[in-house]
């Protein structure tokens, strides 16, 4: 029977992998199956290495949708996402195999799973908020966002400077930023089976550490030259991409490798942290050990499973 299984959690833990040996057990067992990415940064073409990407020949023949549409000098939003993942997901399903949804963009992969509306983009005013936010900070923005709506403001925090320009933006156009927020209590858009991906954070760490490493050492620094011929720079989303962004530094000779590798594993554990507190949040995720013996196995048991989800 054809179904929506989304493989998350964070950054490092091997859910390329997992989707693929689901897939293939569902081959053998149900049909088959497609994978629809949900990591905003493999949306890039030409953002290979420092996103992880698994390269065609890896793919193991099973398609992959929603990798390499965008320009690096496009921005990613996930109002633009989530209607053509959103398409490829209802395409898969309507040609009898399942579709699973792999990535740790929480807000990507909420964006598909939940029934969610985006409201609208007003450029003049998004422009302004944007300007404010380079001129002033984005402190004094966020103190406005908290002055008109706290509990928005701490789920955003201080730091991300583009959600918080992009609820300025939303309560300028609808009077109220909690009108581009997901729901506490979502409603599911259909019936999902959710795999989350855990590993202790000792061991986690030693491995975004090392993978950083192997970022370097496999040519990102290569590769970012390449991608500044691109329009890297002038990317709104894909400049400030971890990693990309530090060895963009590096090329302009603002940071030396050393630096830039370690700035990079900085935000990296970072990033894995807000990720597992974003998926701490699903209350139908059934969680996983990463290096478990058993791991597809038990993957392919949850997908078996019946869910209680009410979709709309």
């Amino acid at each position: 029977m054809p179904q929506l299984i989304a493989v998350v959690g964070p950054t490092g833990t091997g859910k390329s992998e997992l989707s693929l040996n689901i897939a293939e057990g569902l081959a053998r067992a149900d049909g088959g199956a497609e994978i629809v990415n949900a990591d905003a940064m493999q949306l890039y073409r030409g953002m290979d290495i420092g996103t992880a990407k698994l390269p065609e020949r890896e793919r193991r023949g099973i398609p992959h949708h929603m990798l390499d549409i965008l320009n690096v000098d496009e921005e990613a939003t996930v109002a633009r996402y989530q209607p053509l993942a959103r398409a490829a997901v209802t395409d898969i399903l309507s040609r009898g195999k399942s579709a699973i949804l792999v990535g740790g963009s929480g807000l990507y992969v909420s964006s598909v799973l939940y029934d969610f509306q985006f409201p609208g983009s007003d450029p003049e005013i998004r422009a302004r908020l944007e300007q404010e936010a380079t001129t002033l900070g984005p402190g004094i923005l966020y103190q406005r966002l908290a002055a008109l709506d706290a509990d928005v403001a701490s789920r955003i925090g201080p730091h991300n400077a583009r959600r918080i320009v992009r609820a300025l933006e939303v309560a300028e156009i609808t009077g109220s930023p909690v009108a581009g927020m997901l729901p506490d209590e979502p409603v599911y858009w259909r019936q999902a089976h959710i795999i989350g991906l855990a590993a202790p954070r000792p061991e986690l760490t030693a491995r975004l550490d090392q993978r950083v490493h192997g970022m370097w050492a496999a040519g990102l620094l290569d590769e970012v030259a390449a991608l500044r011929n691109a329009g890297l720079e002038r990317g709104v989303t894909a400049s400030r991409a971890i990693g990309y962004a530090q060895a963009l530094k590096q090329l302009e000779g603002a940071a030396t490798e050393a630096e830039a590798i370690e700035e990079t594993q900085q935000l990296t554990r970072r990033y894995a942290r807000r990720q597992m507190s974003w998926f701490k949040r699903y209350a139908d995720i059934v969680w996983l050990d990463y290096d478990a013996p058993d791991l597809v196995e038990r993957a392919m048991a949850s997908v078996t499973e019946p869910t209680s989800q009410a979709p709309r």
